[in-house]
C-alpha cells in the first residue's frame, strides 16, 4: 500500500476526515513525545506538551501554507509550546532532581542497561539554556538541517550553529556524559 502524504492527510483533515486526522497524528505521535520528553526530562510533562501541540496543531492545521515540510512546521508549534511550558513551571525543576526517562519500544533490558547513561545525558541536557537545548534535541534527535532548525525558531542558521556549538562545549566539559560516552 502506498504511504500516503502529509499534505493529502492535510487536505482529508481540513476536509473534516476523522480518519486522516488520526493517521497525521498517529505518524508524528512518538517523534513529539520524544521531544517532550527530552525537553522536559518528565514523561507526565511530555505527554502533558504533546497534547498541547497536538491541540494547537489541529486548531492551526488551516494555516499550514504547504511552503515548507509540515514536520517542520509542527515542530515549529512544539517549540512555541515548550518555551511557554517553561514560563509556566515556577520554580523550576532542580537539577539535582533526577528526570524520568522513559522510551515507548525500549525493552527491560535496555532500559536497565542504558537507563544510567540516558539519565546522565538527559541531566547534562537540562543544565543547558533552553534555546541551546533546543538546537541539540532538533538537530541529534529530530535530525533537522541547520537551515530547518533556523525556519521553526525563527533565528538565523548561524545563530542555530553558534548555539549548537556552545551547547556541545558545555556538554563536552561536563564530566558526567564524558563518563556515561566512556562507558
Amino acid at each position: 500500500m502506498f504511504d500516503t502524504t502529509d499534505e493529502t492527510l492535510i487536505s482529508k483533515a481540513l476536509s473534516g476526515n476523522k480518519r486522516a486526522w488520526g493517521q497525521l497524528l498517529s505518524r508524528y505521535e512518538k517523534p513529539v513525545y520524544l521531544y517532550g520528553l527530552r525537553m522536559t526530562s518528565n514523561s507526565e510533562d511530555a505527554k502533558d506538551l504533546m497534547q498541547d501541540i497536538f491541540i494547537s496543531v489541529y486548531r492551526n492545521l488551516a494555516q499550514y501554507k504547504g511552503t515548507g515540510k509540515f514536520k517542520s512546521w509542527l515542530f515549529s508549534i512544539a517549540h512555541y509550546r515548550c518555551i511557554e511550558f517553561y514560563r509556566r513551571k515556577k520554580p523550576l525543576q532542580s537539577i539535582d532532581d533526577t528526570p524520568e526517562v522513559a522510551d515507548a519500544n525500549a525493552t527491560p533490558e535496555m532500559c536497565y542497561a542504558g537507563d544510567a547513561q540516558q539519565q546522565t545525558i538527559l541531566l547534562a541536557m537540562q543544565s543547558l539554556p533552553i534555546a541551546q537545548r533546543e538546537v541539540v534535541e532538533l538537530k541529534f534527535f529530530g535530525q533537522f538541517t541547520f537551515v530547518e532548525i533556523a525556519e521553526q525558531l525563527h533565528v538565523s542558521p548561524n545563530t542555530v550553529k553558534a548555539r549548537l556549538y556552545s551547547a556541545l562545549a558545555k556538554l563536552k566539559d561536563n564530566s558526567e556524559v564524558q563518563y556515561a560516552y566512556s562507558r
